[in-house]
């Protein structure tokens, strides 16, 4: 059975769009590009043609992946879940009981996932461990830098910032 893939609105646009863009204005420039280089002459030898056909074939597989992802799709409204537990769209408060610092998370879908923005994956190490928590929890999660004792400060929804403008 396919396993879905829970995202926002936001991250299925911005994945329909990409592929839109791949399969409406790249794919077709580079096979110009390939045409072009035909023109060259002998193949074997020719580094715009090998160039073009690597980047036809890196195209030709980003396609697929996002088809597949696309097909996959699961759209959420983090907006109309309850956040009184952490689930999908929550935004996670948390302290590191060992070094006293607040850390926050907000867990989204993978292809919307930005670590260094604060978005982290469903699937992620951290995430997963965190689904289900509520406020004033404590947990040793266990990530692939070692385990990390945290407490749950606050469990809510706040609108999703996907992109610092």
């Amino acid at each position: 059975m396919e396993q879905k893939e829970p995202m926002t609105k936001y991250g299925f646009q911005r994945l329909s769009d990409e592929l839109n863009t791949l399969k409406n204005v790249d794919l077709p420039a580079v096979n110009v590009e390939i045409d072009r280089a035909k023109e060259y002459g002998d193949l074997k030898e020719n580094s715009e043609y090998h160039a073009a056909r690597e980047k036809q074939a890196f195209i030709g597989t980003r396609i697929a992946e996002l088809g597949d992802v696309i097909s996959r799709a699961q759209i959420v409204d983090p907006s109309e879940l309850e956040h009184a537990r952490v689930s999908f769209g929550s935004t996670v408060v948390l302290c590191d009981l060992a070094t006293d610092e607040e850390v926050t998370y907000t867990i989204v879908g993978g292809c919307e996932s930005n670590p260094e923005q604060g978005l982290i994956s469903f699937n992620s190490p951290l995430a997963k461990q965190l689904l289900g928590r509520e406020e004033g929890d404590e947990l040793n999660a266990k990530l692939p830098g070692g385990t990390k004792n945290f407490e749950v400060l606050e469990v809510k929804y706040q609108e999703i910032v996907f992109e610092s403008h």
